[in-house]
């Protein structure tokens, strides 16, 4: 029987609670199509950060490396300063990892009411591809008191950027600056899987937004490149806006997309609407993807502290980013048979969490993904 190993980090919050139930329905697929996985379990996360100070550590990383795939839960605690964990913990393995393809699919499940009137399942079913590595969330910046020259290193996998910034004037003023960045190599990859990937998908549109008109330099490269991309695809319609229209768009008429493409700081906050529209965070898986590394899959949502211990989460973003995780493993049959138990609890109503408007516990949640497992062959 073949054996699957994947790393396993619940993480914060509801993130041990969600996983749970996420492990609990993928061994369940295994055994009915008679595979194991093997969980290697990681005490990563806010709970040991506040005990030892640690984050992530070399040696983790080495042996995180060992994995085709990552099972993540969620990060982040009222305890800890905004940022630490996340960048600590989240970006620092999407950046060790080149896992430069964030993948959040955005589906408006029967029996799920959406955010928006008049738009139902037919509607809502596109897939967001976010660029993960570069952009805005390079943790390159500073406050100041001060003006005067700042010299520093931004390493990333693959490049090392070196930058002065002459910060004197801004006058005798207390100040910040935040530097992105991007590579003409990080957005032709990223968009180029787009498209490869609406084409083996049988999806005719591609579409990008971007804020050209008032960022003109990194998004000036991301336009381009886009442009260069989509004339090797004839055959795949392409489209491009700023980033305020699109959203505009997404609310007006969603029907219209089916693969949209991202920078990653317009990636980030486009699909938490994506998720909005879907029904709620509750539900909204994601990859992390290095098609040649180490990937990793969590739920969209975050580790969400006031409802830590109530069983009240909604297991189901975990389940999804699980079925996601052995699609990647190459088990795309196991895969489709959690996405058609999900599919049959929701459509049928009967389990509902506190997101969906019932009142069913995260377990029960679970259970009834499991009973239906064995009806979806």
């Amino acid at each position: 029987m073949v054996t699957y190993k994947v790393a396993f980090i619940p993480g914060d919050g509801i993130g041990p609670e969600v996983t749970e139930q996420g492990v609990r329905v993928l061994e369940r697929a295994s055994e009915l199509d008679s595979f194991e996985i093997e969980w290697l379990r990681y005490d990563i996360g806010s709970e040991r950060y506040l005990r030892t100070g640690e984050l992530v550590t070399e040696e983790e990383f080495s042996e995180l490396g060992r994995y085709r795939g990552i099972y993540f839960g969620a990060i982040g605690d009222p305890r800890v300063k905004p940022g630490v964990l996340e960048h600590g913990i989240l970006l620092a393995i999407r950046w060790h990892f080149d896992q430069y393809v964030n993948l959040r699919p955005v589906r408006l499940f029967e029996g799920v009411r959406g955010a928006l009137a008049g738009k139902g399942p037919l509607d809502v079913n596109f897939v967001c591809i976010r660029e993960n590595t570069e952009d805005m969330y390079s943790g390159v910046g500073a406050i100041r008191n001060t003006p005067g020259t700042d010299s520093f290193e931004a390493r990333r996998r693959n490049h090392t950027l070196m930058v002065t910034l002459d910060t004197r004037l801004v006058g005798d003023t207390e100040f910040a600056y935040e530097l992105g960045y991007m590579t003409r190599k990080g957005a032709e990859r990223i968009i180029r899987y787009a498209f490869e990937y609406a084409k083996n998908h049988s999806l005719g549109r591609v579409a990008t937004a971007d804020k050209a008109n008032a960022m003109r330099f990194i998004y000036g490269l991301w336009r381009d490149t886009f442009d260069r991309v989509s004339r090797e695809y004839p055959g795949i319609a392409s489209e491009k806006y700023y980033i305020d229209a699109l959203t505009m768009w997404m609310v007006l008429a969603p029907e219209r997309f089916r693969v949209i493409v991202l920078p990653n700081l317009f990636g980030d906050i486009v699909t938490d609407l994506g998720a909005a529209i879907q029904g709620g965070l509750g539900i909204a898986p994601s990859a992390n993807i290095n098609p040649e590394g180490t990937s990793m899959f969590e739920p969209v949502h975050g580790s969400a502290p006031e409802y830590k211990g109530k069983n009240m989460a909604d297991p189901l973003a975990a389940v999804l980013s699980g079925a996601m995780l052995l699609d990647h493993l190459g088990r795309a049959h196991t895969a489709s048979r959690i996405e058609r138990a999900v599919e049959k609890v929701l459509r049928e109503g009967r389990v509902r969490t506190f997101d969906l408007g019932g009142s069913s516990g995260t377990r029960e949640m679970g259970d009834a993904v499991i009973r239906a497992l064995g009806e979806s062959a």
